[in-house]
């Protein structure tokens, strides 16, 4: 019964050229090759030369579609650039996706290799394998491709690539310029891409950005993402003895890093969760309309607290997507001496922990990294930026290592921008359905430097299926948001701006 609504509520895209679902279908199959195709070149965004076979990958497939294309070098990786022919007359969209990965440990994936693609089913509360010849007119959508970057963040581009086959088919106009950058360093913070922004600005000008990355709401609804959280780092190390020492001999004498670290992580937050440091949330607001705006998202607080399995959430917001609003102070790792079966008796000599915080419009990174410094300085840490001298060892009680990470800029556009207007009025005619609209995401897209660089609006609009495990084992892309990515890049790039 769910599929035939499915495949009810897809015929709309296709009204205007007396199409049938069949013909998506077919394009789904064709997609459907095109990933496994594509995952089966690795993308580990670690790997020099894993990059450039990809990048032969798409500006192969890219160029077959009529596109011209470039590769851009930089001062990492080198981008992927490529348009369709021009017209003045026209608006121009440039939609952003990544083609590299996350690193796999294979070890821990239920199939022999990540970037083969393996097709399953639901089996109860599992999966079954199942056969890519069985993939005829008749598939099931809620089958699923198993494999590193089906979801995050090939599937998208695939995608794309597959609407404009749709597109070429039918002989629909485009009424934009299309352009798309793809890039290859977004698994490891884009470094070098607020430079190369601004050396390629002229080849980038846009009138709005599209970024596909990352999964629709829950529900399922078309969805829309006005702005995502930025990120930056920071690394704390304690020092105890300068080397470990025998516990019965030393535990009532040599300062224990641990316990350091312990208590001056508990001085950042309280027993709510909120960050307990002097000006973390200067300059946030949220009045009455916004309240109302982040309560349409059709979240609901005991399935997300039963899916994490926890009774009470932090009070930084007093529901989730107000929780999105607020910078957070996040302890990511946390590790000193040995744990488990090999742990020692002994004090250990260090303790680190690694933070990360996430950024919002109203937080600038730098300065955030600075107060929690302040912070630090006022528990009677002394601040150094490597392992600490025996003389620093033996003149301050209290010493810590901070090194820090770079920042990513989070980014916010206007619920009230035209082109937002035209994308959600588009999903809704496409999927005649109510489009979730999200003022900010949790997660971290490196947008920042396109807009502020070109001075364009941008808007994440996902593709994949919430539960797709993107960054960890068992990465799955569902087939049935394989159809609605097409749909969305159709209905997108067929539909006039009034």
């Amino acid at each position: 019964m769910k599929k035939f609504f499915f495949l009810i509520s897809i015929i709309s895209i296709f009204n205007a050229n007396s199409q049938e679902p069949a013909q998506l279908k077919r394009q789904v199959r064709q997609a459907i090759n095109d990933i496994r195709n594509f995952v089966k070149i690795p993308n580990d965004a670690l790997e020099h030369a894993d990059i450039n076979r990809n990048l032969f990958w798409v500006e192969k497939n890219f160029n077959a579609r009529g596109f011209n294309s470039s590769i851009l070098p930089t001062e990492g990786e080198s981008l992927f650039f490529a348009s369709l022919p021009m017209e003045d007359s026209k608006p121009t969209i440039l939609f952003y996706m990544h083609l590299d990965g996350q690193s796999v440990d294979p070890s821990k994936w239920n199939q022999p290799n990540p970037y083969e693609v393996v097709l399953k089913s639901p089996d109860g509360d599992g999966w079954k394998d199942q056969v890519f010849d069985d993939l005829n007119d008749d598939m099931d959508y809620n089958w699923r491709l198993f494999g590193r970057s089906t979801s995050d963040d090939k599937g998208p581009i695939v995608m794309l690539l597959n609407a404009i086959d749709l597109l070429q088919e039918n002989g629909q106009e485009i009424p934009f310029n299309v352009k798309v950058i793809l890039d290859t360093e977004e698994e490891k913070s884009s470094k070098p891409l607020p430079k190369a922004v601004q050396q390629y600005r002229e080849l980038l000008e846009a009138d709005f950005l599209v970024i596909n990355d990352g999964p629709v709401h829950v529900s399922g609804k078309p969805t829309i993402v006005y702005g995502c959280r930025g990120i930056t780092t920071l690394s704390l190390t304690t020092h105890g003895p300068i080397k470990p020492q025998h516990s019965g001999h030393y535990g009532n004498y040599a300062p224990n890093p641990g316990f350091q670290l312990a208590d001056l992580l508990s001085s950042m937050k309280d027993a709510n969760g909120r960050v307990l440091i002097d000006g973390y949330y200067d300059g946030i607001s949220l009045d009455e309309s916004i309240i109302n705006v982040l309560q349409s998202v059709p979240d609901d607080a005991a399935t997300i607290n039963a899916n994490l399995a926890i009774k009470t959430p932090e009070k930084v917001g007093d529901f989730y997507q107000a929780s999105l609003q607020y910078p957070s102070l996040n302890i990511r790792g946390l590790g000193s001496g040995w744990i488990g079966a090999k742990a020692r008796t002994i004090v250990p000599e260090s303790a680190t922990a690694e933070l990360d915080l996430r950024l919002v419009p109203e937080s600038d990174g730098t300065r955030l990294k600075s107060l929690v410094k302040k912070h630090i300085e006022k528990q009677g840490f002394h601040i150094v930026d490597s392992i600490p001298t025996r003389k620093e060892r033996m003149t301050y009680d209290k010493i810590i290592t901070i090194k820090e990470g770079s920042v990513t800029d989070a980014f916010r556009t206007d619920f009230t921008n035209k082109y937002g207007e035209f994308i959600v009025s588009t999903l809704k005619t496409t999927f005649g359905d109510d489009v979730v609209q999200i003022r900010i995401m949790g997660g971290t897209v490196p947008i920042a430097p396109f807009i502020n660089e070109l001075k364009i609006p941008a808007f994440v609009v996902p593709m994949v299926n919430p539960d797709n495990n993107q960054h960890s084992p068992n990465e799955n892309l569902k087939i049935a948001q394989i159809a609605y990515g097409i749909q969305v890049f159709y209905g997108i790039l067929s539909t006039k701006m009034q």
